[in-house]
């Protein structure tokens, strides 16, 4: 199976793990390729994540894809372990959602940076710092144009590894599920080896882990939908929490046809 082009990332689900996994994940042809390693009737998921040329070790979007995939075979919860790594994954409303730990949250200053004008800014982050910077509105988060370099230097200057640029509104023109979006985000990650990613669970919880230190989740609500809004490769997040401090779980619904 393969999550349908166009609604974040692509993968290629295979429920067997026989052969050389490297050459059927290139022949695949997705960015990411998910191998079950074994039996799932435990609600424990093994996974192996390639791409087309090596072994990735482990991807929340692999991991996603997978247990959509197996579907009615798991109950609502599982363990999902991807090289030495164990995540536990939760089924809410038809999506899974992994867990992404409880992100520590620090206010910081507001960087000088050229092509932006960000309202705030915090560093969030379970391990890998971002910055959070939160821009005006949707119009200037997509009129940002990322500079790598620049990006690098930024990045050196406040000690973060990720850089999660926001607005909180709805995509423009949204409809649909994005239209009842609570906000939209690119995430950029120049230090990490990638310029832009098109969907990120990790600095995804960053993001909602600092609005909640800013008081800023909604009332007696415990889910957020996150648009995430890279050029030409779109994503829909879902995000649940409980309490400020807490663990943040990130997931979402993924579409799948078969090859």
């Amino acid at each position: 199976m393969r999550g349908v082009p166009g609604s974040g990332k692509a993968v290629a689900v295979f429920l067997d793990a026989e052969g050389d996994l490297q050459a059927r994940a290139a022949e695949a042809g997705a960015p990411l390729s998910a191998f079950v390693t074994g039996p799932w009737d435990s609600g424990e998921v093994s996974l192996r994540v390639f791409t087309p040329t090596r072994e990735k070790g482990e991807s929340d979007s692999a991991a996603l894809a997978a247990l959509s995939a197996l579907g009615e075979r798991l109950g609502d919860w599982a363990e999902v372990r991807m090289g030495a790594e164990t995540t536990p994954a939760q089924l809410c409303g038809g999506e899974w959602l992994l867990s992404q730990g409880a992100p520590t949250v620090a206010e910081a200053p507001l960087p000088s940076f050229p092509g932006l004008a960000p309202l705030a800014a915090q560093v969030a982050g379970t391990g890998r710092p971002n910055l959070l910077l939160e821009v005006a509105d949707v119009a200037a988060l997509e009129a940002f144009a990322p500079d790598e370099p620049a990006l690098r230097a930024l990045g050196e200057a406040t000690g973060t590894t990720g850089l999660v640029l926001y607005a909180r509104q709805a995509p423009s023109g949204s409809a649909g599920a994005l239209a009842r979006a609570d906000l939209s985000f690119r995430a950029f990650g120049p230090l990490r080896g990638f310029l832009e990613d098109a969907a990120s669970s990790n600095m995804a919880a960053s993001l909602v882990a600092g609005l909640g230190a800013r008081g800023l989740w909604p009332a007696d609500a415990q889910v957020l939908r996150l648009a995430q809004r890279r050029p030409g490769q779109p994503a829909l997040l879902t995000a649940q929490f409980s309490e400020v401090g807490g663990p943040v779980w990130i997931g979402g619904q993924t579409a799948a046809e078969t090859p």
